[in-house]
């Protein structure tokens, strides 16, 4: 399994790259693999304000219908119109296609992200149940 170290994740498998004030927000590897062959992204609308872990895009997979929530609080700046026609990006390389940019509204939000480490430690422990 891909975990960069460059990267904040959640429990929810999204993970988060930011840029000064921005928030790259995708899906993890562990979570494409899991999901399998993905077939459609339903993209969060642009400019709405969103709450920490609310729901704000779909992700459907010849598996599973899967929820994709913020990691961090903010304004939906950017979304990837790219994985509308081509939602397969997301499996060919979850780090590389991102799903949206939050504007990062308060940084101490990240402390409750995990660290690659301790999301591998995570996907470990669920890997086992």
């Amino acid at each position: 399994m891909n975990t960069p170290d460059d990267l904040f994740y959640t429990q929810n498998h999204e993970w988060i790259k930011v840029e000064d004030d921005k928030a790259y927000l995708g899906i993890t590897d562990y979570a494409q693999y899991n999901l399998g062959d993905i077939v459609f992204v339903e993209l969060p609308e642009l400019d709405i304000q969103v709450e920490m872990e609310e729901a704000i895009a779909v992700v459907e997979s010849v598996k599973a219908v899967s929820s994709i929530y913020a990691p961090i609080s903010g304004t939906i700046l950017e979304v990837n119109e790219e994985l509308e026609d081509a939602p397969e990006l997301l499996n060919e390389d979850p780090y590389e296609n991102h799903i949206a940019i939050i504007s990062l509204d308060d940084d101490s939000e990240l402390d409750e992200l995990m660290s690659a480490t301790d999301y591998d430690a995570y996907c470990a422990k669920l890997d086992k149940e």
